[in-house]
């Protein structure tokens, strides 16, 4: 089996997972990106932040907001380390992202391809371009390896 190299983006994505578990957070990170310049990049900080919503996808939203100045992310793309949760997708849907990159699959907290599936809603006004499973074994090794440091 061929492994490609990595996008540049999900390698960023990656090492903002990386600094996430190294501050004790779960290894998730997400980097937003306009017209092939990252204009966001977030890391999960739940515990950090005293801040259930600082997801890594939240944190990248309005990080490239801010950097754009302007609520609407219009012709950006999320790439992500983890499949989005509810609150997440929804943000992305509000944000009207146009592409969503994500690496591993969640089955339990995921709402994309599982769980509330929230892009798939009839209520849900915006619906981004999905691609999953890119960088998929990275992510899920850094997942798995934060995890059993915890046990």
């Amino acid at each position: 089996m061929t492994r490609w190299p990595l996008p540049a983006t999900m390698t960023l994505a990656l090492e903002q997972a990386r600094e996430a578990a190294e501050s004790g957070e779960v290894p998730i990170g997400a980097v937003v990106v306009k017209d092939g310049r990252v204009v966001g990049r977030g890391r999960n900080g739940p515990r950090e932040r005293h801040d259930p919503t600082s997801h890594a996808e939240i944190e990248a939203i309005r990080a490239a907001a801010r950097f754009l100045g302007n609520e609407r992310l219009e012709g950006c793309e999320l790439w992500v380390t983890l499949e989005p949760c509810a609150m997440c997708a929804g943000a992305i849907a509000h944000a009207r992202i146009a592409r969503l990159y994500y690496a591993a699959s969640d089955p339990k907290g995921g709402a994309v391809e599982h769980g509330a599936r929230v892009f798939d809603h009839p209520q849900c006004l915006h619906r981004p371009e999905v691609y999953a499973g890119i960088g998929e074994a990275e992510a899920a090794d850094l997942l798995r390896g934060f995890f059993r440091q915890r046990r």
